[in-house]
């Protein structure tokens, strides 16, 4: 495989840092130095000041909306306006942080507002003052000064007391909003009348504004990636009756008080959660600010873990929550209900040598036992691959099928699927190795929950960089593999290499599907010989409503298509167009509107969420109204 070489920039990016360093800087690695160790803290450190390919400050300038677009949503006629209310828990804010939060509000382009803020220091003059000046000029403006403070959850529950609107909003005391956030929060809304709650991207800024850094751009609702992180955090905007059914903040939860209180906000909202994916939301960070510092507050992330058990048990779903060495980012385990057969499906051709390491691998690490393989013969010519068969004929959970058409890998495992006893399908390539002592349980316990329709894993090439880590449609025109080329030890953008999570697609080469599943969606579509075949199958799954699941605990090596050749003949070259053809036409609206699982101001020709250059987005000023 091909290695970068050094770029030199990287090198003059380093010397920057360094120079940069300031006291609060070095104590601040020390501890991170302390919770990692030296080898994972040195993996940390490169990742998180790895230059961005498309630096994100020049990219923040041109994507912030002109004047001319400002003044156009400030002169636009509502038929309907939805009143928000920005809920505020104050405590010793200090008056620049303050103010510049309260301008943010009354920068609005959007009128329709009111902002419920509980004052937890009262005694603080400044903020009095302040406070009291802005509610003079506003009406919109209200404050409550509590006579003690009453701690986080508390007081935002004595804001919420306040809310007159018909959506409340979440907003920090020193953060701030740009001027068209409520704009684009009600015109989802009023496109989306269905819609309990909303949340928006979000980016963090310095104390004195003077920088845009580290964007969150977020997935559409994502179940299995909100029980890994509170990726929804801010902007989140929810209705007053879903607020009043859940009864607000719980004081227990302190630490990750929202974390709790968005996931009892999605369960109440039954799935009608919505995202604008715009930066809707700036998050201030400073010494005191865990946006900065997640190592200061332990005791938020025990409140985290606690939230998403509290999740579990009100669900009902079974499952063991487990810090991972990245803070604030789980690991959910969950039980294996029934040992059930698994059915392993391995297409070969020749090879001997190939899936005689697969299926040592199997049997030498495999720590889940009920299972069958049934190898799939197809136009093998060596002596010693048949040979090899008979000897695998002898063992009672091999069977060896023979398929005698030309290689249609859809088919391929459609006929293999049919003669499976198991009611659940593994698909495995014969070039896979596996890593993973417990990977049969991983991939069932989660292809048993009642919403799953498949699993994937987590794929690395010989040299341990990875091969698969999900899949993302409409990367590279079609879809494509995730954090490609990638060492191994790292964890990418906002560690999603690392992190169990939704998407809308996984790779076949390894890949668990629920029989019942697979045969509601009527198998691989046998147009698609070779190529996006388990792209489209699992499109199809979730278009009957299931989930996909990315599982990167499940690891195994790949030697990515070894068997099946290039595509380098005139017959090949029409079928693999013929394929891409196929996949443009069955699913155009989601090549169109983007992969859900993605975001739009995300790169597709870049393997690693990386951000989309600004010139290849279209009108992207003119379109940001969803009114």
């Amino acid at each position: 495989m091909k290695k970068s070489k050094e770029n030199p920039s990287h090198r003059i990016e380093w010397v920057r840092l360094f120079r940069k360093l300031s006291p609060y800087t070095v104590l601040k690695g020390v501890r991170y130095l302390k919770h990692y160790g030296p080898k994972e803290f040195w993996v940390r450190l490169h990742e998180r000041f790895e230059p961005e390919e498309v630096p994100y400050g020049p990219w923040y300038e041109q994507y912030v909306p002109t004047q001319e677009e400002l003044e156009r949503q400030r002169k636009f006629t509502w038929k309907k306006a939805p009143k928000i209310s920005i809920v505020v828990p104050a405590y010793r804010t200090p008056g620049k942080f303050l103010t510049e939060m309260l301008d943010s509000l009354e920068h609005q382009t959007y009128e329709n507002w009111e902002l419920c803020l509980a004052n937890g220091s009262p005694e603080d003059e400044t903020m009095a003052r302040i406070l009291e000046k802005y509610a003079q000029r506003d009406s919109r403006i209200h404050y409550k000064n509590l006579e003690k403070n009453l701690g986080i959850a508390e007081n935002t529950n004595e804001a919420f007391a306040m809310v007159s609107g018909d959506f409340a909003g979440l907003l920090d005391h020193d953060d701030i909003l740009p001027p068209n956030a409520l704009y684009e929060i009600a015109s989802y809304l009023v496109k989306h009348p269905d819609l309990e709650a909303v949340y928006t991207d979000e980016d963090k800024v310095t104390a004195d504004l003077s920088e845009h850094f580290q964007p969150h751009l977020k997935p559409d609702f994502n179940l299995d990636l909100l029980r890994s992180n509170n990726y929804i955090c801010h902007f989140f905007v929810v209705k007053k009756e879903i607020l009043q059914k859940i009864g607000g903040f719980r004081k227990e939860f302190d630490g990750a008080q929202d974390y709790d209180f968005i996931f009892r906000c999605v369960e109440a909202a039954e799935g009608r959660v919505g995202h604008v994916p715009e930066i809707l939301y700036h998050w201030r960070t400073h010494k005191a600010s865990t946006a900065d510092n997640p190592a200061s507050k332990m005791y938020a992330f025990e409140a985290g873990k606690r939230a998403i058990e509290a999740h579990l048990q009100r669900t009902g779903v079974s499952g063991t929550v487990m810090h991972t060495m990245d803070l604030g980012f789980y690991r959910v385990v969950y039980p294996v209900k029934n040992e059930e057969l698994i059915s392993i499906i391995i297409p070969n051709k020749d090879e001997k040598k190939t899936l005689e390491t697969c299926l040592r691998s199997i049997r030498e690490k495999s720590t889940y036992h009920n299972y069958e393989i049934l190898i799939v013969e197809n136009n093998s010519t060596s002596s010693e691959i048949f040979q090899y068969y008979r000897e695998l004929e002898k063992e009672k959970n091999i069977r060896i099928l023979t398929w005698k058409g030309e290689f249609n890998y859809s088919a391929i495992n459609n006929f293999a699927a049919k003669a499976a006893r198991g009611k659940y399908l593994l698909f495995l390539n014969n070039d896979i190795t596996v890593i993973s002592p417990d990977w049969l349980q991983e991939f069932l316990s989660n292809c048993q929950r009642e919403e799953v329709g498949a699993v994937g894993a987590r794929l690395y090439y010989p040299d341990d960089t990875i091969q698969h880590a999900g899949c993302v449609i409409g990367m590279g025109g079609v879809a494509g593999h995730m954090f490609v080329n990638m060492k191994r030890e790292r964890t990418g953008y906002l560690h999603k290499a690392a992190i169990q999570q939704n998407l809308s697609a996984v790779t076949a080469a390894c890949m668990m599907m629920k029989r019942e599943a697979f045969e509601r969606v009527g198998g691989f579509t046998e147009k698609l010989a070779v190529a996006f075949n388990d792209v489209d199958l699992c499109l199809k799954v979730r278009e009957a409503g299931y989930l996909i699941v990315y599982n990167p605990w499940i690891e195994m090596y790949h030697m990515e298509s070894k068997t099946r050749g290039a595509e380098d003949n005139p017959k090949k070259v029409r079928r693999f167009q013929s394929e891409i053809e196929y996949m443009r036409s069955r699913w155009i609206s989601i090549l169109k509107n983007g992969d859900p699982y993605y975001n739009k101001n995300l790169s597709l020709t870049k393997w690693n969420y990386s951000l989309r250059p600004f010139q290849e987005t279209t009108d992207r000023k003119g379109k940001k109204s969803h009114a």
